[in-house]
Parts: C-alpha cells; structure tokens; sequence
C-alpha cells in the first residue's frame, strides 16, 4: 500500500483555515471553490491518520493535532513568504494585488479620486476596493489594508497617520431661516437632528467650546429628528433639502460648502466623539510588508495630508 503524503499547499491551507476559522473565507482568500477547501482538508486529515478540524454548523475549529500543526508549521510559511516578498521585490517594476478595503463615504470621497493616479504611475499593480460601512476583520477576510477613521488605531494591527479629519455641524440657510439658527448646543433639542446610525437609544451629541476668549465647557445634549442613516453622504443629501442637520466628516461635507449649498452650525464648537479625528492605514502585523502595500501606504499619506499634490511627480 502507498502510503499518502501531505503536500505543502494543503498545509499551508490549514493555516489559513485556523486564521479564517470559515470554509467559505478560505477559499475566498486562496481563490479556489469551498468544496476544493473542504476536498482538501479531508485528503490531509486522510493522510495524517488523525482528525485535523471540528465542523459545527456555524463555526470551524481546528482539533488539538490541527492546532499543534499550526503552530510548528507557521514560523516556516511566514519565512517562506517573506522570503517570496523580497525576492518580488526585486522587480524592476512594483507588481502584485492590493486588496484594501474602506467604509463608504470615505472610500469614495478620499480614495476613490486618487486611484487613476496610483495605477497610472504603478501599472503593474491591481488593486480591489471593497467598500463596506461594516468592520472586517482583516486577517480573516484576506485585506491588506484596511483605512479606518477613528480616534485611535487598533493596538493589535500596525498603523500609519494617513491625514487628519473634523466633524462638522451643516445644516442649509433655508432650514435654518425657517427654524432659527442655535447659539448653544443645548439649543439642537429643539430642531431636528439627522443622527448617524448606530446601535443604542436616543443619540447624545457632544460639543467642546473652542473660542479662546470663552471658558471651556462641554456639552451634551440628546438629539432627535426625523431621519437616520449610516452613511454620511446619505445624510448630507438630506440635509441638502432642506430637513435638518446633521453632524458629518469634513470630506462629505466640504464641497457643499465649498458652493455655498450648506453652512456650518455653531462653528465656535468641536463635535467630540461621533466621528474620529484621524484616518489611518492599517493592516495585522507581519514581518514584511509587501513592496506594492508599501507604495500605497506612502502615495495615501503624500496625497491625503497634502504633502505632495498629485502632480508633482
């Protein structure tokens, strides 16, 4: 009887099965079908003699051999791929996919202008935008890159500063001839108030003074209004019409400002909390950071902070 051996490939697929913890992920990662991961699986477990995976009907686990496979196998991928990275990156031109991934209104309003520049100067590189308001997880959704907008980048993921941002209260003059406009934030109670869309009761918008010659206060004060969503150029066109106002990043807002269409509210205050006030690349660490993530990192922090324009090179 010829005994079976186990092939690297379908090692190196129990790895990303243990970082997945899904069928369906690994095989989106690898680019094969679900029922060639599943093959696959089976024929190692065949060829080790010993069950390597626990199938429930929501989740997959690796069983105690899995795991111990895992870790005595992992070190030595991780040093084939760096190994892999370097040897690319000898290429004359930068080459490989990108797969980024970003929430909506930023991605379109931030990203999606700058990416004929970055495929016109690095033709060889493909990049896969996924926009999505919901948060991936990055390691197990096969992304090289996330850009985030918050406060603080994630301790667990390496992080590059990508461009500064502010919250900004809009409403238009014709709403706010017709209702008044607020001199406190405590006046928002009586107007309505498009919140963006977020699990929990009531919203409660906070605000900080930022006049130099007034004495600092913050504010919080619980808004309600007439329309909610989760996307902030979805409430900018709305308030656009005239409904209300709303709080939203300076990227949505600011060529209706720019054009006179909306106006900012109590502009003597800083919105605190309800957006972040930073963007940030970032990615799970690894020991080498692929040459083609490496050049989009370094074109989004020269063009998104406006270091370098476009043109200038």
């Amino acid at each position: 009887m010829i005994e079976k051996k186990a092939s690297l490939e379908d090692l190196h697929l129990l790895l990303v099965l243990s970082q997945t913890k899904s069928f369906t992920q690994a095989a989106l990662r690898l680019r094969v079908s679900k029922a060639s991961v599943s093959a696959r699986i089976a024929e190692l477990e065949k060829a080790c003699g010993v069950p390597l995976v626990r199938r429930t009907t929501r989740s997959v686990a690796l069983t105690d051999a899995g795991n111990r496979f895992v870790t005595e196998t992992q070190s030595a991928f991780e040093r084939i791929e760096h190994s892999f990275s370097r040897i690319k990156d000898l290429a004359h031109s930068p080459r490989g996919l990108i797969r980024l991934t970003a929430p909506v209104a930023l991605g379109r309003q931030r990203l999606a202008p700058l990416m004929p520049h970055f495929l016109q100067r690095y033709p060889d590189i493909h990049v896969e935008l996924d926009l999505s308001d919901r948060l991936t997880r990055l390691a197990q959704e096969g992304f090289d890159l996330a850009i985030r907008h918050t406060g603080a980048a994630p301790d667990t993921h390496v992080a590059w500063e990508l461009s500064r941002s502010q919250t900004l209260l809009v409403s238009t003059q014709a709403y706010l001839a017709r209702h008044g406009t607020p001199q406190h934030p405590a006046d928002l109670a009586d107007h309505d108030c498009l919140a963006y869309l977020r699990d929990g009761g009531k919203p409660i918008w906070t605000f900080e003074r930022q006049a130099r010659r007034q004495p600092k206060e913050t504010v919080a004060v619980t808004v309600s209004g007439h329309f909610r969503a989760n996307n902030s150029e979805v409430l900018r066109d709305v308030v656009l019409a005239g409904t209300g106002m709303a709080l939203i990043p300076d990227f949505s807002a600011q060529h209706a400002l720019a054009q006179g269409e909306l106006v900012a509210v109590l502009p003597e205050w800083k919105s605190v909390g309800t957006f972040g006030e930073r963007i940030f690349a970032i990615r799970p660490y690894s020991p080498q950071v692929p040459q083609a993530v490496q050049l989009m990192i370094e074109f989004l922090r020269a063009n998104m902070a406006g270091a370098a324009p476009l043109n200038s090179r």
